[in-house]
């Protein structure tokens, strides 16, 4: 059985996401005919700890790869841990067209014991081949639902997706907001109607690149499996949230590694290897080795699995 956390802030937020969750599903669903979601449950520690719910894009369609995720841990019965409870919506939505952005969207809640409450929101768009009139149209979106937080968030989310070993960024319109908590004029929806903007926002822009769009192009392609690449590299090297999700639990990686991409280059991860800080390396390198020694790589579940066990055992050797 799964418990729940029992704080009314932690229950309006579970209340909230989910439905987010079903909202967002329900569009993708709509945007593509022929395309189901699936929807898969897990559990932290057999549920006394919580757990969590993924919808994953079933069929091979319109999406590369398309995963919506809502979750809650809670640790109310462990007065060792800090770490009262967090209440997520976390998606990662890839498209298989190159023309169409991929986009991520992380909204939380998190609890302490020391009485410490507070947001998180992430919204960044993606990408393969970009489309100056996408950004336009999702940084004036971020700008509107943001508000007075609008600057700061951009601040972080530029920091937060920046590869310095590439000098480059993962996505070309980020947002972050790190410990938010508002103000006394916050509406209590503040982070509920961020999600629901940047969706709205998103399902416009595929909508309308749907409507046009021609077959791919092989240059089109590639440039879509090396930024692919880009992102893969960007998640199990800098993302704190994917690597504390590995490191704290073995209980959901499929879950955890969810955003990762459907197929990468792994001749170009390779390149990056000696481009990466010193005590990186060995993780890249780690890695690439998980990897078939093909140019274009599926990353199936097996695979997943095995990266998993890579990113847990190059961090166990820094102890």
């Amino acid at each position: 059985m799964r418990v729940f956390a029992t704080s009314d802030e932690a229950q309006f937020a579970l209340t909230q996401l989910s439905k987010v969750q079903f909202y967002f599903v329900e569009k993708l669903e709509k945007l593509s005919t022929g395309t189901s979601f699936k929807g898969v449950e897990w559990l932290r520690d057999n549920g006394s700890h919580g757990g969590g719910k993924r919808f994953e894009a079933s069929t091979n369609t319109i999406f590369n790869r398309a995963s919506v995720n809502v979750s809650q841990v809670q640790y109310e019965d462990r007065p060792d841990k800090a770490f009262l409870s967090a209440t997520a919506l976390s998606t990662i939505i890839h498209p298989q067209h190159p023309l169409a952005p991929s986009i991520h969207i992380h909204v939380s809640w998190t609890e302490l014991k020391n009485g410490k409450q507070f947001w998180r929101l992430m919204a960044d768009l993606n990408p393969a081949v970009e489309d100056t009139n996408d950004n336009v149209l999702f940084n004036d979106m971020l700008k509107r639902v943001s508000s007075e937080w609008f600057d700061s968030g951009i601040e972080q989310g530029d920091q937060y997706f920046y590869i310095p070993a590439l000098n480059k960024h993962r996505g070309v319109s980020h947002f972050y907001l790190e410990g938010f908590t508002g103000n006394e004029q916050t509406p209590k929806d503040f982070s509920i109607d961020f999600a629901t903007e940047v969706i709205d926002c998103y399902i416009a822009l595929l909508t309308e690149k749907f409507s046009r769009l021609a077959p791919p192009s092989d240059s089109e392609l590639q440039q879509q499996l090396d930024y692919h690449t880009l992102y893969f590299y960007q998640v199990l090297t800098l993302d704190k949230g994917t690597t504390a999700g590995l490191l704290i639990h073995n209980q959901n990686d499929v879950g955890t590694l969810g955003s990762l991409p459907a197929y990468i280059n792994r001749d170009l991860l390779a390149s990056w290897v000696s481009l990466s800080d010193e005590t990186q390396q060995p993780l890249v390198q780690s890695l690439v080795d998980v990897l078939p020694k093909q140019k274009s790589v599926h990353i199936t579940p097996e695979i997943k699995a095995n990266i998993a066990l890579a990113i847990r055992q190059h961090y166990a050797t820094l102890k």
